[in-house]
């Protein structure tokens, strides 16, 4: 590599200084250097000060280009050579250079540091979310021996001795992320399984996609939740093994199609008495005034054929939104 550096100096010297950071980098890598050490690095053969910032994993390093750790809270400046440890997500790590535009070597030093820094996290604290289908799948396989599972858990960036939570979507794609309450959520409906050691994640898969069938949309035709933790549902949950997706929904539900299929206002606002704690309050969730809830719940009454601003009713009515749900293909 030295022999080759050399060679390459002497034709072009940013493609020599690029051979030496990608060998200096491997070099790092190979004896499993800490962050702070390739951090440092970065810095040195940068001759400016680095940066790493991963919010999501609590990590901050800052080291001058004379290779002193000086963290600080100040944000770092759009401006400067960056890179991202993740494709597609917020740069994580900087170059403060100031006084030029980035050069090749920059952009080497960035890349190679960047992905270093990347395994050391996802072997020291793990990622979340984590993403390869395939490790993902075997993970939750209750089936699959232990061992086997816990490789793939490593595989994954996963501390088998940590907590993990299963994510199940309208897409059927299972996802898995750390149960620390900082981990990001995809976007969309969710079910959120329970945060249980690695061994135990082919349970929460299981509760994640029976909460998935709680979640909503979120719009006036489908008011709800569109993200559901299955341990805040309790016995709830139950009813999930009665109402079968796809068959005959119960004759409560068939009443909310109906009154909803003429009301285009109905389910929004029946949903906002179920789901907050008095009419008042219902009545500012739904954006209308007092009286005019009043007259509304007066004419959904009708048309449901029984009352919902009762203590009975308004538990029936509860019941027959989330069978509603329940009772989707």
């Amino acid at each position: 590599m030295k022999e080759l550096a050399g060679r390459l100096t002497a034709l072009d010297p940013d493609a020599g200084a690029a051979v030496q950071v990608i060998a200096y980098f491997d070099r790092l890598s190979e004896s499993r250097a800490g962050l702070e050490a390739l951090v440092r690095g970065a810095a040195v053969l940068a001759g400016v000060p680095a940066r790493l910032a991963d919010a999501e994993r609590r990590v901050q390093v800052r080291v001058e280009a004379d290779g002193t750790r000086r963290d600080t809270d100040l944000p770092p400046d759009p401006a400067w050579p960056s890179a991202a440890l993740t494709p597609g997500r917020a740069a994580a790590l900087w170059l403060e250079r100031t006084e030029a535009g980035p050069s090749v070597v920059d952009a080497v030093i960035l890349e190679r540091a960047a992905g270093a820094v990347r395994l050391v996290l996802d072997r020291t604290r793990g990622r979340a979310p984590v993403n390869d289908p395939a490790l993902v799948e075997t993970v939750l396989d209750a089936t699959a021996p232990d061992q086997v599972r816990l490789h793939a858990a490593r595989g994954l960036g996963l501390d088998p001795a940590a907590r993990a939570r299963a994510l199940a979507s309208r897409d059927g794609r299972p996802r898995i992320i750390a149960a620390h309450p900082a981990a990001e959520l995809p976007e969309g409906r969710l079910g959120v399984g329970p945060a249980v050691p690695v061994l135990d994640l082919p349970r929460s898969w299981t509760e994640a996609r029976t909460a998935l069938r709680f979640t909503a949309d979120g719009t006036a035709q489908d008011p709800g939740q569109r993200v559901v933790y299955a341990d805040e549902l309790g016995g709830v949950a139950l009813l999930a093994d009665l109402v079968v997706p796809g068959a005959e929904p119960p004759p409560d539900v068939r009443d909310l199609e109906t009154a909803a299929a003429a009301t285009p206002w109905l389910l929004s606002t029946l949903y906002a008495v179920a789901s907050t704690a008095s009419l008042r309050a219902a009545a500012a969730e739904a954006n209308v005034h007092h009286s005019t809830l009043q007259d509304r719940l007066a004419h959904a009454e009708h048309l449901l054929g029984w009352p919902v601003r009762t203590p009975q009713g308004r538990l029936r009515l509860q019941v027959a939104l989330t069978m509603r749900a329940l009772a989707r293909p």
